[in-house]
Order: structure tokens, then C-alpha cells, then sequence
């Protein structure tokens, strides 16, 4: 099968999509298909700043994928003053998929994300009379269309006319069909995955040396949680705990998560490592010994997953995208989001309860390797194109319309958000 893959974001940029799409991807082209990424991302120095711009490096791209990068000049009219411009994007990318297919025929043109991508994808497909798979990431369920008329609109159209719509846990499929008013029946099902050959225990589950080491790895981002990791952490210095918090990762709070760490008299007790390759990103995880995720909403959590594959003992957030695979007291602990207070008991409690803290990290290790590793998920990915393929002449996709654009919309004033 010859797959178009249209990405919102993979490396350099920093985002659990690019470790997403990079593992995709290697499975798909040792399955024998024959791949094809065009991948957006920003080359401008604020985009590059806040995640890590800059077209894909040869290195990072899996052998035998083609790469076709698309700088995202519309979203960085930003840089000069001027709302983002996300549908010259999506033309850029519907000409570049149709210029790709004249060349050599796509069979299937699978989107990373709804918006800009899925749009682009969906025009692109009614074009070509081709079939079309969308995948609904975290950002775009949560935030898109929350934020003006013309994108809920237009998601709204994606979710109604993609042919095959793929999101990560069934909470997250639950808030997305009640925010934009989809029909459950339509949503497929397949979650984020790990690579269990790269993520593996540094050292035994649930071990804790004499100053346990909490770990924050993953996008910097105020929406993650990380301010709340801060607090919980200074409740439990002054309950006269020791303990040392490593966090790795940057994002658009990079710089507010700096200054909130000396404000707050931590600068002796956290360690702020920044940007970390994803292929040194095992490494990160053999420094922790708990891991903390206090996010807010997730579609389906990699860094979950990782720090489960790595024998972390987990303690998150009791949200979409998180319930899904972190069940209280059997595999993590989940406490109330936005509670800095609650944070801090949850990762006291697994600090104390040394029989809690390692048989969670056993059976999660045991679970990330038998039913959320690669292999198993990119299975299940090609059969949603199989399906797909079935169903294009049954199911014709029809045009999207362009409602007005609303200047007003968040994500034109900041659309590195999105």
C-alpha cells in the first residue's frame, strides 16, 4: 500500500506527535508499504524556540520513508504582527498532496491531526477520489474549536466527512463527541503506543534511592501541569521530605517554569535539563524513579507510557486521555487535576507504600509490553486503512466550506498552541 502521511508537527519539534508519527511510521515500512511524510513545521525563531522548529533531519526520518517538508509560512504570519493564516497552509498541503499523487499514486492519505491537517487531507481526497484517514491528537480535540466559528466549523466538517477518524482512548472520543455533537458510532479507537525495545527499566520497578527522584518529561506547557508539579514539591520539602525533581522538556512555559522554580526557592532541588532527544529520552528516564504527569487532558499519554515501559511508578491526573490506561491503585495513582496539594499526598503516598509503589510498576511494566507496544498498534492502524479503502466508493467525501475567518481566534494570535 502506497500511504500519503500529512503531520502537524515531527522532529526537531518536541511533541509527543513526533515520537508518534516516527514509530508509525518504521512499523509501516517494515510491514512493506510503501511511505510517503509531508510534514509542516515552523522556521521561524519563535516557532523554533518554543518546540524545536526546522524541516525533519535526514537522521530522524525512518529508512524508506520519503519526506517532503512544508515550511508553515501561513501560521508564521504570526512573526510579523498578523493572525496566523491556516488555510493558506492547508492549500499549500491539499497542492503538495495532489502534486505527490500525479507522480505516483497514493492509496491512502492518512492526516496527523484534524485541523489544519485533516481539512487539507479531506479536500485533497474529494479531489482525488481517494480515501482519507484523520487522527484526532490531543491539542485539536481539546482546544479546536473551542476557540472561534470558523474552526469549530471546519472541524466539525472533518469530523463529519473524514471516511475513517481515528482517536487515542474512548474518554477522549467521549469529550469530542460531545463537544462537537459526532456520533460515537464514528470514531475508531487506537491508542498511543511505546517502543518497548528503546524504553526498557534502568533499574529494578519501583526501586527509590535515599533521595528519591520524581521526573517531569514531556512538552513544558502550563496545560501539562508542571506549575502544580512545582507547588506539590515545595509541600513536600516543607513536610520535610527529601527529594529531587528532574524536569526535561520545552515548551511555550519553558521560561515561566524557570522562574517559578526560583520563586519558589527550588533551585537547589530541581534540575531543569531542557531539550532531550527522543533518542536519548531512555536516558531521561533512567534518572527518575517516580514519574509525575499532572496534566490537564490528554488524547492518549506516550510519556505514560514510556515511563511505564521504563519501570517508573506513575502518579497522574484523574483526566481524559489518562484514565485510559492508568487504573488508581492497580497500575498508577490518579488524583484530582489542578490540586497541587492532592499532587503532593498522591506522590507521598507512593514514596511510603513501598509494596503499592513496585507492584504498580510491575504490572504496568508487564501491560505497556503486551498491549500498547508498536508492533501491536501499527496492526491496528493499517487496518483502519484496509477499511477505509473498502469503503471509498461507498462513502464519496464531499467539499468543505470556508465559513469566514474570525480574526479574533486565540490560535491566529498564538498558534504554536495548537
Amino acid at each position: 500500500m502506497r500511504i500519503c502521511f500529512v503531520s502537524r508537527r515531527y522532529w526537531p519539534a518536541v511533541s509527543g506527535m513526533s515520537a508518534y508519527a516516527e514509530n508509525l511510521l518504521r512499523h509501516l515500512v517494515r510491514a512493506g508499504h510503501d511511505v510517503t511524510m509531508i510534514s509542516q513545521y515552523r522556521g521561524d525563531p519563535e516557532g523554533r524556540a518554543v518546540y524545536g522548529g526546522g524541516p525533519p533531519p535526514p537522521e530522524r526520518v525512518p529508512d524508506g520513508v520519503e519526506v517532503v517538508a512544508l515550511e508553515a509560512l501561513g501560521e508564521q504570519e504570526v512573526a510579523a504582527g498578523r493572525p496566523a493564516d491556516f488555510e493558506a497552509d492547508v492549500e499549500t498541503m491539499r497542492a503538495t498532496i495532489a502534486r505527490l499523487h500525479a507522480q505516483r499514486p497514493f492509496d491512502v492519505l492518512h492526516a496527523q491531526y484534524a485541523y489544519p491537517n485533516g481539512l487539507a487531507v479531506l479536500r485533497a481526497a474529494h479531489e482525488l477520489g481517494l480515501p482519507a484517514v484523520v487522527s484526532v491528537q490531543g491539542g485539536d480535540g481539546h482546544w479546536v474549536g473551542t476557540c472561534c466559528t470558523t474552526h469549530r466549523e471546519l472541524v466539525r466538517a472533518v469530523f463529519t466527512h473524514a471516511p475513517a477518524l481515528v482517536i487515542g482512548s474512548p474518554s477522549f472520543a467521549a469529550e469530542v463527541s460531545a463537544r462537537h455533537e459526532v456520533d460515537p458510532a464514528r470514531w475508531t479507537i487506537v491508542s498511543g503506543a511505546t517502543d518497548t525495545e528503546r524504553f526498557t527499566p534502568a533499574h529494578d520497578p519501583g526501586a527509590l534511592s535515599a533521595e528519591p527522584v520524581l521526573l517531569y518529561h514531556g512538552r513544558v506547557d502550563a496545560r501539562k501541569g508542571v506549575l502544580d508539579l512545582l507547588e506539590a514539591h515545595r509541600m513536600l520539602l516543607d513536610a520535610g521530605r527529601t527529594v529531587r525533581l528532574v524536569v526535561s522538556g520545552i515548551g511555550p512555559d519553558t521560561a515561566l517554569v524557570a522562574e517559578r522554580v526560583t520563586e519558589l526557592g527550588l533551585d537547589d532541588h530541581v534540575d531543569q535539563l531542557g531539550y532531550t532527544p527522543y533518542e536519548q529520552a531512555h536516558e531521561v528516564y533512567g534518572r527518575g524513579e517516580v514519574f509525575v504527569s499532572p496534566t490537564y487532558a490528554e488524547g492518549f499519554s506516550n510519556t505514560i507510557l514510556e515511563a511505564m515501559a521504563s519501570g517508573l511508578p506513575v502518579v497522574s491526573t484523574d483526566v481524559v486521555g489518562v484514565r485510559d490506561c492508568v487504573r488508581p491503585g492497580d497500575n498508577g495513582v490518579l488524583v484530582p487535576a489542578k490540586d497541587p496539594a492532592a499532587l503532593a499526598a498522591g506522590i507521598a503516598r507512593v514514596l511510603d507504600d513501598d509494596g503499592l509503589r513496585v507492584g504498580m510498576a510491575r504490572r504496568a511494566l508487564d501491560e505497556v509490553r503486551a498491549v500498547w507496544s508498536w508492533p501491536v498498534i501499527a496492526d491496528r492502524v493499517t487496518d483502519v486503512y484496509d477499511g477505509a479503502s473498502r469503503r471509498v466508493r461507498d462513502v464519496p467525501v464531499p467539499a468543505v466550506p470556508d465559513p469566514p475567518v474570525d480574526p479574533s481566534c486565540r490560535f491566529r494570535a498564538a498558534p504554536h498552541l495548537l
